[in-house]
C-alpha cells in the first residue's frame, strides 16, 4: 500500500517537455510509482482530474535565512507551491556571522541583531535541521557577512590578509555544505571590493565545485561591464556563474536586454552561466540613494525614524516636506523601498529566454513587501504563460524546477520521476494566479491545490496542515557536471 496516490492527472514531469496523464503513488517520501496503476491503494487517494502536477518549485532566489528558523511555517512560500529555497543570495547571509553591532545595511534584510546567532556555518545547518522548516533549505555563503567577519569597515577594499581569512571561512563553509559564494556588489558595503578580491576569494570554489551567484555591481548604464566583471570572476575561478535578478534598471536602460542577453549567450561559449529573475517590473531593497530618481515612482515601505511615512511614494513624502527627494531619502533612512525602474517588455525578454530561472527576491522581514513575496511562481503560470502566452506552460515549470535542480546540484528534486524526493505541488491550470499586489501584498495565491514536501501534504485547499517535512540540502558534489547536464527548454 502507498502512501499517497494522486489519480489521473496531467503531469508536468519539470523536464520542459511534453506534459502526460498518469498517476502517481507516493512511498516514504519518494514518488514510487507513476503509470495507469488501476489497482493501486494508498492511505490517501486525491483526484487529479482537471489539475496538474508539477515537482515542487524551486526558488533560487530568496532572503528566508532567519526566517526558515525563526517562522518555519513559511507560508509565503509553500502557500505558492514552494518546497525548496536557496538562501544566502546578493552577497547577504545569516552564517557564517560574527557581528559587532548592529547588521550593517543590506543585511538588516535579514533580521536584527539577535537573529545572527551562527558564527559558523555548520551552527546554521544545526539550527534549520532543530527547526525542522516547512520548505528545504539550500544555502549560500554571503561575501558581505565575511567582509563583516573580517574587517574594521567595509566602506574600503579589503587587504590580502583580510580575503586570505574570508576564504578560510568560506571553505570551511563550502566542507559543510554550502553551494557557493553570492556577491552584492551594487551595495555600498561590497561596492569598494574590487575584482582582485572577489577572485582571490572565489578561488575557495575550484577545490569544491561549488557556484558563483552576483547582485552585479550596476545594473544600470554599466550594466555590460558589471557582467564582463562576473564572468572574468567565475573563469578565473574556475566555476559557473548566474546572475542574480537579470534586468536592466532605469528609464536610461529600458530596452536593452536584448544586448545583455546577447552578451549572457556570447560568455555561454567559453563557460557555464545562467541568469534568475522575478517576474515584475519593479524591484525592492533598502532604500539606495544612488537609485533616487524622479525618473519613476519609488514607495517607501518601511522607515525606521519615520514610521509614519510607509506606504506612501517618496515624491509624495518630499513634497509634503518641501525638500528634494534626495534630502527626503536622507530623512528616511535607514528605510526600505519598492523601485518601479523596470520596462514590461525587457521583464518578459528575459523571463522567456532559456537560460532564465525564476526567483522571488522577497523579502520576508519588509512590513510591506514587495508581492514576489507571496505571488512571483504562480505569476508566471498563471499571468505569463496562461494569460499573456510568454511560453508554454512545460516551458514555464521547467524554469521553476528541472532547470533550478540542475543548476543549484539540487540532487533527485526537480523532476516527477520514480524514485525521486516527492516534493510536489498540485494546481489547477486554469484558476491558478498570484493575488498579491503593492498595495496589499500579504496574500496567497489562487489554484494552488496541494503541495507534498518529502511525500509530506504541507500544504492543501488555501491551508498549511502544520506538518513541517523540510529538510537541509547540503551540495550535491560537483556542480560543474550537473549544471552542464541542465536542458535549456
Amino acid at each position: 500500500m502507498y502512501d499517497t496516490l494522486i489519480g489521473n492527472v496531467r503531469i508536468l514531469d519539470g523536464a520542459g517537455g511534453p506534459e502526460y496523464r498518469a498517476s502517481v503513488a507516493l512511498a516514504d517520501g519518494r514518488i514510487a510509482a507513476i503509470g495507469d496503476l488501476p489497482c493501486a491503494t494508498a492511505r490517501q487517494i486525491i483526484d487529479g482530474t482537471d489539475l496538474a502536477l508539477a515537482p515542487g518549485f524551486i526558488d533560487v532566489h530568496t532572503h528566508d535565512d532567519t526566517n526558515v528558523i525563526r517562522t518555519p511555517d513559511m507560508l509565503p512560500k509553500l502557500s505558492q507551491g514552494v518546497t525548496t529555497v536557496v538562501v544566502g543570495n546578493c552577497g547577504i547571509s545569516a552564517s557564517p556571522v560574527s557581528l559587532r553591532g548592529d547588521p550593517p545595511d543590506p543585511m538588516n534584510l535579514l533580521g536584527k541583531r539577535e537573529d545572527f546567532s551562527y558564527p559558523t556555518f555548520a551552527d546554521y545547518t544545526r539550527a534549520i535541521e532543530a527547526a525542522r522548516p516547512a520548505v528545504n533549505v539550500a544555502a549560500l555563503v554571503g561575501h558581505t557577512a565575511l567582509r563583516n567577519n573580517h574587517m574594521d569597515r567595509l566602506d574600503r577594499a579589503a587587504t590580502r590578509e583580510e580575503v586570505l581569512a574570508m576564504r578560510d571561512q568560506l571553505r570551511d563553509a563550502l566542507a559543510h555544505g554550502a553551494i557557493g559564494l553570492s556577491t552584492g556588489l551594487a551595495y555600498a558595503s561590497a561596492f569598494e571590493a574590487d575584482t582582485a578580491e572577489v577572485k582571490l576569494l572565489a578561488e575557495a570554489l575550484d577545490e569544491f565545485g561549488a557556484l558563483y551567484t552576483t547582485h552585479l555591481r550596476s545594473e544600470f548604464a554599466a550594466i555590460l561591464e558589471a557582467m564582463q566583471e562576473a564572468f572574468d570572476i567565475a573563469l578565473h575561478a574556475r566555476v559557473p556563474v548566474v546572475v542574480s535578478h537579470l534586468k536592466c534598471a532605469g528609464a536610461g536602460n529600458w530596452g536593452r536586454t536584448r544586448e545583455v542577453l546577447f552578451k549572457l549567450e556570447g560568455a555561454s561559449r567559453l563557460q557555464h552561466v545562467g541568469c534568475d529573475c522575478y517576474p515584475y517590473s519593479a524591484s525592492s531593497s533598502t532604500l539606495d540613494l544612488k537609485q533616487v530618481t524622479d525618473e519613476f515612482d519609488i514607495d517607501i515601505t518601511w522607515s525606521e525614524p519615520h514610521p509614519e511615512q510607509a506606504r506612501r511614494k517618496l515624491a509624495a513624502i518630499a513634497a509634503d516636506w518641501g525638500v528634494t527627494l534626495l534630502e527626503a531619502a536622507e530623512r528616511l533612512q535607514p528605510a526600505g523601498a519598492v523601485y518601479h525602474n523596470m520596462h514590461e517588455d525587457d521583464v518578459r525578454r528575459v523571463l522567456s529566454h532559456p537560460f532564465t530561472m525564476v526567483g522571488s527576491d522577497g523579502l520576508p522581514n519588509d512590513p510591506m513587501p514587495h508581492p514576489r513575496l507571496w505571488g512571483a511562481f504562480p505569476r508566471v503560470l498563471g499571468h505569463y504563460s496562461r494569460d499573456v502566452g510568454l511560453f508554454p506552460l512545460a516551458r514555464a515549470v521547467h524554469k521553476m524546477t528541472g532547470l533550478s535542480a540542475a543548476r543549484y546540484g539540487l540532487a533527485g528534486r526537480g523532476l516527477v520521476r520514480e524514485g525521486y524526493h516527492a516534493d510536489l505541488v498540485l494546481f489547477n491550470p486554469d484558476t491558478v494566479i498570484d493575488r498579491a499586489t503593492f498595495a496589499d501584498p500579504v496574500q496567497t495565491a489562487a489554484g494552488i491545490e496541494a503541495v507534498w514536501v518529502n511525500g509530506v501534504l504541507s500544504y492543501r485547499s488555501g491551508q498549511a496542515t502544520g506538518e513541517r517535512a523540510g529538510r537541509w540540502l547540503p551540495r550535491s558534489g560537483d556542480l560543474r557536471a550537473s549544471y552542464s547536464q541542465a536542458p535549456d527548454a
